[in-house]
């Protein structure tokens, strides 16, 4: 977190937060009330100020008022880095630790980092499946579509290696990735929490 924003939260602790107006899409860009965020240094300050509560709900500190993020997939997205063999968050973070990886119903892959799980971007999937093996022969079609077709939170025969990195594949359901992943795509306020009906400027 900015110091400022620190600063702010010591000073004004109990600001009510904002839900609904925040977003993120399955192509890393913020969104605020549905329209994409374009402006750099705006783009760059959330980048800097983006964390997650106990709960699993990903959210921009805004100063003193907590704005809940509305994810279309995971609260990260991936991309695969200019050197072509490492992977960077949407918010510029270098990932050096992967612990997991899955793929849902649709063929997206959604791999556990130390930053949290992130979805790779679609346009960054060959890469990936450039990167699966089953016993070290690369994947075919009727491969992928086998393990398509298994039940959710079924480990494929799959491997994806990613620099030294070697991950056995699971298959997971877009719609269960939340609970399994302890995330939250539409956080809502808990009992007694105080919500506020506007941004703070």
């Amino acid at each position: 977190m900015d110091e400022w924003v620190l600063n702010a939260l010591k000073r004004w602790p109990n600001v009510p937060a904002l839900f609904g107006w925040l977003g993120l899409d399955r192509r890393g860009r913020w969104l605020v009330q549905g329209e994409a965020i374009s402006h750099p240094r705006i783009i760059d300050v959330i980048n800097r100020n983006y964390a997650a509560d106990e709960h699993g709900r990903w959210y921009f500190q805004n100063g003193p008022q907590r704005g809940y993020m509305q994810l279309e997939s995971t609260p990260l997205i991936l991309f695969v880095a200019d050197d072509n063999e490492h992977l960077i968050t949407h918010t510029g973070l270098a990932v050096a630790q992967l612990h997991a990886a899955y793929i849902d119903e649709e063929g997206s892959l959604v791999l556990t980092t130390e930053h949290g799980p992130g979805e790779l971007r679609g346009t960054d999937l060959q890469w990936a499946l450039d990167r699966l093996s089953i016993d070290g022969n690369p994947v075919d079609d009727d491969a992928l579509a086998t393990a398509l077709g298994l039940p959710s939170q079924s480990r494929t025969d799959i491997t994806l290696t990613v620099g030294s990195s070697q991950l056995a594949l699971q298959r997971l359901d877009f719609a269960g990735a939340p609970s399994a992943l302890s995330f939250d795509r539409a956080p809502a306020p808990r009992e007694g929490e105080k919500v506020s009906t506007r941004a703070m400027d």
